[in-house]
């Protein structure tokens, strides 16, 4: 039977999954790897750690495949990151991840000085200092001597995507979050490659997600038990590939993705930027567009106060959560763990708990947490919505999604029915059902539309959604009180 061979290149580790030509997964490995926190605000990863994750988990994964059934690889992963490869084909330092806060001085001259107006006419995004541009800036000022010997600037899952073939590519998708990428045409942006001082031999070719632009090095179908020359597409950014692995590629439906960081997804059939700045304007992996909200501490927010503040097992403190009412009693927590994105793009942003007192529960915070971070991704699905995109249904996945109280959370927040995927192949069956695509198997245009299953429908609850509006107004409120503040706490830890 053939396969296809879908790789996601996540922030905690590399996800591997096997799927038939009718989308079906049939296996799944998932390898892990370290984050990096050297200093504060810092977030790096080795990006041979990466490879080597990806070798180990593509040779367990076809253990007991015969690899003439392999027909492609594709490859999803984290957006952002910054990988600066030597002449030697070597990383020249740690991979500066999506999630790293250190440029927001290189941020602040992109924004200001270049200009926010002049950034969305010419990439459809403002800077963030989770953007790809902001981290070549920053290398240029603190190790130039590095730059110096760059041959080639990629993203991560370029990287794993040049050690399998050989080649230097991206996709349309993967690019729209370096910043230096005009989103609109679908091209690299001359202007702003010229105020990053990049020239065009240090960035990859740029091609359609389903495009076949690769094929396997020779040296790799012994080691990993694949053809010679096994085909590679050019892959998708995360978030674009679980849209395509949740079936969520046309106007209508949204994806929310509650993993590490939290995602807003919404498809456009027509390319348009949020002028106000809050969105960020992506190719999609369906040779259209998408705009997304992201927030940087979703179901991480959660982990920490399970695994890290509490120690105790999730269902214990869900269970609790689940005994506490809608605005848990008045305490609000605002999850900025890591600095905020959407729609702040905040870097001294923190985490906070505000209005506790001798009546709350642990399970009034947990439910707080749940809450707060909902109301994080609410501002994202309004500021949508003020985009006049039409949305219907609000389709969750990630590991969040688990919870069926967090999913009634977001369906009366929201106020829209909420579907669960039941898949959990997430960016990692969107690669391989666009390698689908890309070989032309079947009709992979209806597969791709239908293939993700629907677990249970959440339907909101009137009353609660009115209720939660009030809520969420003085959710807003709290940030922009406490707005300066953080900034002044960043300066004390620095």
């Amino acid at each position: 039977m053939p396969y296809s061979l879908g790789i996601d290149l996540g922030t905690s580790g590399v996800k591997i999954v096997l799927v038939t030509i009718e989308g079906e997964i049939v296996k799944e490995v998932l390898k892990t790897y370290p984050i990096y926190y050297p200093k504060s605000g810092w977030a790096e990863q080795n990006p041979e750690d990466w490879w080597h994750s990806v070798k180990e988990g593509i040779k367990e994964i076809l253990a007991d495949v015969g690899s003439s059934q392999i027909i492609g690889i594709g490859v999803s992963g984290q957006m952002h990151g910054l990988v600066l490869i030597d002449k030697h084909g070597d990383s020249l330092l740690p991979c500066i991840l999506w999630n790293d806060q250190r440029s927001y001085k290189e941020t602040e001259y992109l924004n200001h000085e270049i200009g926010k107006n002049r950034l969305i006419d010419l990439t459809g995004n403002i800077a963030f200092p989770g953007f790809t541009a902001p981290k070549l800036l920053w290398v240029q000022n603190n190790y130039p001597h590095l730059f110096e010997k760059t041959k080639y600037i990629c993203l991560p899952k370029d990287y794993i995507n040049y050690k399998l073939t050989g080649q230097l590519f991206t996709d349309v998708s993967d690019a729209s979050g370096t910043l230096y990428f005009d989103v609109k045409n679908r091209k690299w942006s001359e202007e702003m490659m010229g105020i990053l001082r990049i020239n065009k031999d240090m960035i990859p070719k740029v091609y359609e997600s389903y495009e076949v632009v690769g094929r396997t090095k020779n040296s790799l179908s012994q080691e990993l038990n694949i053809p010679i020359h096994t085909p590679v597409i050019a892959g998708a950014g995360d978030n674009a590939a679980a849209a395509v692995g949740a079936s969520v590629i046309e106007e209508g439906t949204i994806m929310i993705s509650l993993g590490t960081s939290g995602v807003v997804f919404t498809p456009q059939s027509k390319y348009s930027s949020d002028h106000q700045a809050r969105l960020h304007t992506f190719c999609d992996g369906n040779k259209q567009w998408h705009t997304m909200g992201v927030i940087l501490s979703a179901a991480s927010s959660l982990k920490w106060w399970v695994e890290e503040i509490q120690k105790e097992s999730y269902d214990t403190l869900l269970e609790e959560a689940t005994q506490s009412p809608a605005g848990s009693k008045g305490l609000f927590f605002l999850p900025y763990l890591s600095g905020e994105r959407t729609p702040y793009n905040d870097p001294y942003a923190k985490g906070t708990f505000i209005g506790l007192s001798h009546q709350h529960s642990r399970g009034d915070m947990t439910r707080a947490v749940l809450e707060g971070i909902t109301f994080a991704l609410n501002d994202a699905f309004k500021a949508g919505a003020e985009l006049d995109i039409p949305i219907s249904r609000v389709r969750a996945l990630g590991g969040g999604s688990k919870s069926d109280l967090w999913l009634q959370i977001i369906a009366d927040v929201f106020g829209k029915p909420v579907e669960h995927c039941i898949s959990t192949g997430g960016p990692a069956l969107g690669a391989a059902l666009l390698v689908l695509r890309g070989g032309k198997i079947k009709n992979n245009d209806e597969n791709v539309k239908n293939v993700t299953p629907i677990n249970k429908v959440v339907k909101p609850d009137r009353k609660k959604h009115q209720d939660y509006q009030l809520y969420y107004n003085q959710f807003k409120k709290l940030y922009k009180h406490l707005q300066k503040a953080f900034k002044e706490i960043s300066t004390l830890i620095e």
